[in-house]
């Protein structure tokens, strides 16, 4: 049998973990600890304390896991163990509530009151809940690439007997293999060419397009730099839907309202 008390305490303990880390402690928040007071020795659910400038700041949290509001006299109860432990900040928490006369005793004795419990739909009014986005993603598969050289330039750096069987060799990744301009600047590479190839919806197969350069050039294994013209390309194009949707209810782990200041936070899940 699941014990909702226990389960609500480690609850508890793990979300002030997280809160005292987003605030750059690194200090442990420990469970079930026995603290020694004046008169006797307390049992206290949550518990941490830390040193700052040499002062040391301690505090203790009261869980409790109800399914009615808190009364006056469990506040009571709080305060005379924290009285008793001295020098310490009390916190209790609860799923349900507070009734008022507990609100207004915590806050003559300056506890602080906490409601902390699994979110609700109703915690999203005046706010934003779900994010819904359409996405259409295009992509393209590139058949066939065909550079296309500067026939004179060829005539003129490439050796005759060579001239009429001249054939680019380009083997690496698309990403890798760039155009360049006539002083070795970088101009574009065939990924950036295939990324901007022009899409028609009605016409995703067999597509053609034409790249024209001037005055530009491109690395080969066997000739060096070769001057180009254009380079042509062949190609399929997809298009691909989804619809992406985030439901914060569904992210959110638990919610924290401060009694005092009904300021709510909503804590994410991991």
């Amino acid at each position: 049998m699941v014990n909702k008390g226990l389960e609500y305490e480690k609850l508890t303990r793990e979300i002030y973990q997280e809160l005292l880390k987003e605030e750059g402690l690194t200090t442990e928040v420990k469970h079930n600890v026995k603290i020694q007071g004046k008169s006797t020795t307390h049992q206290i659910d949550i518990y941490w304390e830390y040193n700052i400038a040499g002062v040391a700041h301690k505090v203790a949290i009261e869980c409790k896991n109800y399914n009615k509001k808190i009364s006056k006299g469990i506040i009571a109860s709080f305060y005379g163990t924290l009285t008793d432990i001295m020098n310490i900040n009390g916190i209790i928490v609860t799923n349900v509530g507070f009734q008022k006369g507990a609100k207004e005793y915590a806050a003559y004795y300056g506890i602080n009151l906490i409601e902390l419990r699994e979110p609700k739909p109703e915690d999203w009014k005046g706010r934003i809940r779900v994010l819904s986005a359409n996405v259409e993603a295009i992509s393209f598969h590139v058949k066939k690439w065909f550079v296309q050289l500067d026939y004179e330039w060829c005539k003129s750096n490439i050796p005759e007997d060579k001239i009429n069987s001249v054939a680019v060799v380009l083997s690496a990744m698309n990403y890798e293999i760039f155009i360049y301009d006539n002083i070795g600047n970088k101009i574009r590479n065939f990924l950036d060419l295939q990324d901007s190839l022009p899409f028609d919806e009605t016409k995703l197969k067999d597509n053609k397009h034409i790249y024209k350069f001037d005055n530009s050039f491109i690395k080969s294994e066997n000739f060096g730099n070769v001057k180009i013209i254009a380079i042509h390309v062949t190609y399929d194009s997809a298009i691909h839907r989804f619809k992406y949707e985030t439901d914060s209810l569904r992210l959110t782990k638990a919610i924290i309202k401060n009694i005092s200041t009904n300021e709510i936070r909503f804590i994410n899940k991991v």
